[in-house]
């Protein structure tokens, strides 16, 4: 679960109860609000201090995410990447990658394999 939640997901479907995407951080703004107030037992709300480090920014699965718009750019790919197929290819070059990646073990974080699971090693 995420560590700041608006103040009434719990409450309502809508707002995300049992949905986390559908639970987005929102201000407390209220007059008494406890949130607001930051009182002792209720969520917290973002600060400066929960910045993560420089060097985990941009991570995706603690690798560098990779944007392939040819085979070009698979021939700089190492394991330290993630690779991320571009929206702009179509159905025959993006299997073509998807084939050359898989001989280079690379992951694909965009792709469904079969068997209903993300991603391809």
């Amino acid at each position: 679960m995420k560590r700041f939640v608006r103040r009434s997901t719990l409450k309502y479907s809508r707002m995300g109860r049992k949905r986390p995407k559908l639970q987005r951080w929102r201000a407390a703004v209220g007059r008494h609000n406890k949130i607001r107030k930051n009182r002792y037992g209720y969520t917290k709300s973002p600060r400066i201090g929960f910045k993560k480090p420089l060097s985990e920014t941009g991570k995706i699965k603690n690798k560098i995410p990779l944007l392939v718009r040819s085979m070009k750019d698979l021939a700089g790919a190492n394991k330290n990447n993630i690779m991320i197929i571009a929206r702009t290819l179509g159905t025959k070059k993006k299997i073509e990658i998807i084939k050359k990646a898989n001989e280079m073990n690379l992951e694909i974080l965009n792709v469904k394999m079969s068997g209903g699971q993300h991603g391809s090693k």
